[in-house]
């Protein structure tokens, strides 16, 4: 009798221990499983090089092209909550649309499916070589082999070590799904698991256990996944699935939810366009699918769900909710307005106060990067119209051109403010060398270009100071001031073009224009001694003479700044004087041929009418 109680002792102490070993298994591959799809995720984000944001930015004119450009790009990072993410992120910048937003929406749900169903290939079982090869376990540590193999093989960032994360994240998701399977395999058996699970049939506290698990890890994706490795137990009945799975879909929202918090009224509409869509969805789907159950009592509820089945759940879910939601698309927007109500509008703001880069999309580096070379390049084109248009109010002063140049100044202070910022935040994410390299040199160039405009700030108080003295150039001085005027513009709009293009051929030509506006300079300076000597020119006039000349030289050296930058993009070398100092000779010689064809080009016509009589 002892010696019976000591052994079921010792049997109920040994279960207790498994059961206790099985827990840590299922967390351990819980944390691989997480690890791993975030991996792949990131991997695959990189690899894309923020094409797909701008793809899903730019073409979402039509709804549907939106829902089917949602679920390819969600398809692909692996991620309906970082898509919808990017959608708020959009809406808050003014980039997308509500109306845009909901087909994205709808189409994210669809494309998160797609993980669901590569999980599902843990399931297939038989004894036949083919399908062996598809399961998990055969041709994960393949893909692992390989993956590290890429990793290793690959010095700096590059695609080639995308691709390496890429499979290893798929490997380890995977190896966490088996791990997770694993633990979890004698649970059919564990009668407190299976009263439990019973308690789960309940559609509302199904719903609950599915939204609250999905809200906690912000991903429906992974959570589908959790309840997938449950099913291979063989202890969750489809009643109990698929109340989780619908209470996942409302879980998903959280993430977007959070996001829009501090955001825009839109974006926050956006956030509320996500939830309605899920909570509309899942109550049609639970109200119709319960109510058709009272009457048809379907058998299948009962039997143990499968991967495979989860998938084809989860996937005929949003499917259908897309179908059904997708003719009520702006009664979703009208419903978000409602919720979140037009209030009183405060005084409109100047518009460099509306230059910003939403930090959302610093969790998208590679999208991110593209959106700061979009405002570069519009903080470019602002600079060259301030000083384009500095140079008009120079000859032929007016004051509301004089206006546009100082709100332009003001508005290039802004985006360099706004792109210093976000970049330096940038820069402490995982970036590729590429985007390191194009974020070191927009970093140098925004600088030249805000002194650009400071410039041409300062051409416009030379410009209102002779015109309210009454005093005027000479006629000479006039002329030369229109060949160097001239060749500023040149420059600017050469420097412009090569930095928007990223043309470094169109770059190399900046340099000898600069050297060609140096000795252009010096020449008008000495001129002006010589007018100054023969009393027709004044001291006055001289000092604003020399204010003007400085701006313009300055112009076209912040100019030879930036296209040295462009040019040395991919060497150490940001030092405009050092990379022509060490030009290679035959680079040397068609500089200085360059150079001769222009300083021809730009002659005074003092020089000409010398020319002329010397002939």
């Amino acid at each position: 009798m002892i010696l019976d109680e000591i052994t079921d002792k010792s049997i109920m102490e040994k279960e207790n221990a498994m059961d206790i070993f099985n827990v840590l298994s299922m967390i351990g591959g819980l944390s691989l499983f997480l690890y791993g799809m975030s991996s792949m995720g990131n991997g695959l984000s990189k690899m894309a090089g923020g094409k797909l944001e701008t793809i899903l930015e730019k073409l979402t004119s039509k709804k549907i092209l939106a829902v089917l450009l949602g679920a390819v790009v969600t398809a692909i990072i692996q991620s309906s909550s970082a898509t919808t993410v990017m959608v708020v992120g959009f809406v808050n910048s003014g980039l997308m649309q509500l109306v845009q937003a909901v087909g994205v929406i709808m189409g994210a749900n669809i494309g998160t499916t797609i993980t669901s169903w590569i999980l599902s290939l843990s399931g297939i079982s038989g004894s036949n070589i083919f399908l062996a090869m598809l399961k998990p376990s055969s041709f994960s540590p393949i893909l692992a082999a390989v993956g590290i193999i890429l990793v290793m093989t690959s010095k700096d960032e590059s695609r080639k070590k995308d691709a390496g994360n890429i499979l290893l994240g798929f490997a380890v998701l995977m190896f966490g799904m088996e791990t997770m399977s694993a633990s979890v395999s004698g649970l059919a058996d564990n009668t407190t698991f299976t009263g439990m699970m019973t308690a789960f049939s309940n559609p509302l506290l199904g719903m609950a256990i599915g939204t609250i698990l999905t809200a906690i890890i912000q991903s429906s994706s992974a959570s589908v996944g959790i309840l997938q490795a449950l099913c291979l137990s063989g202890a969750v009945p489809y009643s109990v699935a698929i109340p989780i799975i619908m209470g996942q879909n409302i879980g998903t929202c959280i993430t977007s939810i959070i996001s829009a918090i501090g955001a825009s009224k839109n974006a926050r509409r956006a956030a509320m366009i996500h939830l309605y869509f899920n909570l509309i969805g899942t109550c049609l789907f639970m109200v119709g699918f319960y109510l058709l159950n009272s009457f048809l009592h379907f058998g299948f509820l009962s039997k143990a769900a499968d991967v495979a089945g989860i998938a084809l759940i989860h996937t005929l879910f949003n499917i259908g909710a897309t179908i059904v939601l997708y003719p009520f698309s702006n009664q979703l927007v009208k419903l978000a307005e409602f919720t979140i109500p037009e209030k009183e509008e405060k005084a409109p703001a100047l518009e460099y106060e509306n230059i910003s880069i939403d930090e959302r999309f610093l969790e998208r580096p590679a999208f991110a990067m593209e959106l700061c070379r979009g405002k570069v390049r519009e903080m470019a084109q602002i600079t060259q119209q301030a000083i384009l248009t500095s140079l008009d109010v120079l000859y032929s002063y007016d004051e509301e051109k004089a206006k546009e140049v100082i709100r332009l100044e003001h508005v290039v202070d802004h985006y360099e403010d706004v792109l210093g910022t976000y970049l330096v935040k940038l820069s402490g994410k995982n970036i590729s060398k590429n985007d390191s390299q194009t974020l070191s040199i927009i970093l140098h160039s925004i600088s030249d270009f805000e002194r650009i405009s400071d410039h041409a700030l300062n051409i416009i108080m030379s410009a209102k100071e002779i015109h309210e003295k009454g005093l005027s150039f000479s006629k000479n001085a006039k002329d030369e001031i229109k060949v160097l005027s001239q060749a500023v513009r040149d420059i600017c709009n050469l420097t412009i073009e090569s930095f928007c293009e990223e043309s470094v051929e169109k770059a190399a030509h900046v340099e000898p224009l600069e050297e060609v506006i140096d000795s252009l300079t010096k020449r008008i300076k000495e001129h002006h001694i010589k007018r100054l000597q023969k009393g027709k020119c004044t001291i006055e006039m001289g000092f604003i003479l020399e204010d003007v000349l400085t701006g313009l030289e300055r112009v076209s050296d912040h100019c030879s700044n930036i296209a040295a930058c462009l040019i040395t993009i991919f060497e150490d070398v940001f030092n405009t004087h050092e990379y022509f100092r060490t030009m290679p000779e035959k680079e040397k010689e068609a500089f200085r041929e360059e150079y001769d064809i222009l300083i021809q080009r730009y002659r005074f016509k003092k020089d000409d009418a010398k020319i002329k009589s010397e002939a």
